[in-house]
């Protein structure tokens, strides 16, 4: 039986930030779609799921605060492995308590991001199964 490749979403306002982002998924074995902005991410919900949301959480217009919520609304359980190059103070218990499977410091180590999109997308799928 074929693998089932993943697919994970980047959504980042800086283009260094997500082809970097990009790169490392790709060379781990993981499809990947990137995003400048949250609305063309959901936007594009209606097209393709992902398997997993690599999500900034401080973004000019829609923050990943409001990514989570509307995620929400939708009724839409994709894990979500946050990001952050500006770490308040209460935002990570925040995100957590929106449902985000992990919440990581810019810069982030990459075998660290990959571990937690892996840990994030299994225990989605064991979510799923019970």
């Amino acid at each position: 039986m074929t693998p089932v490749k993943l697919l994970v979403a980047v959504v980042d306002d800086e283009e260094s930030v997500r082809r970097a982002l990009e790169r490392l998924l790709r060379s781990a074995g993981i499809e990947t779609e990137t995003f400048s902005t949250g609305g063309a991410m959901l936007e594009d919900l209606a097209r393709r799921k992902p398997d997993c949301i690599v999500l900034d959480l401080h973004m000019p217009g829609m923050s990943g605060f409001e990514i989570q919520a509307a995620l929400a609304e939708r009724g839409l359980r994709i894990p979500v492995v946050v990001l952050t190059g500006h770490d308040t103070p209460g935002s990570s218990e925040r995100v957590t308590a929106g449902g985000a499977a992990a919440y990581l410091r810019k810069p982030v180590d990459g075998a660290v991001l990959l571990a937690a999109v892996d840990a994030a997308v299994e225990n989605a799928a064991k979510n799923a199964r019970s």
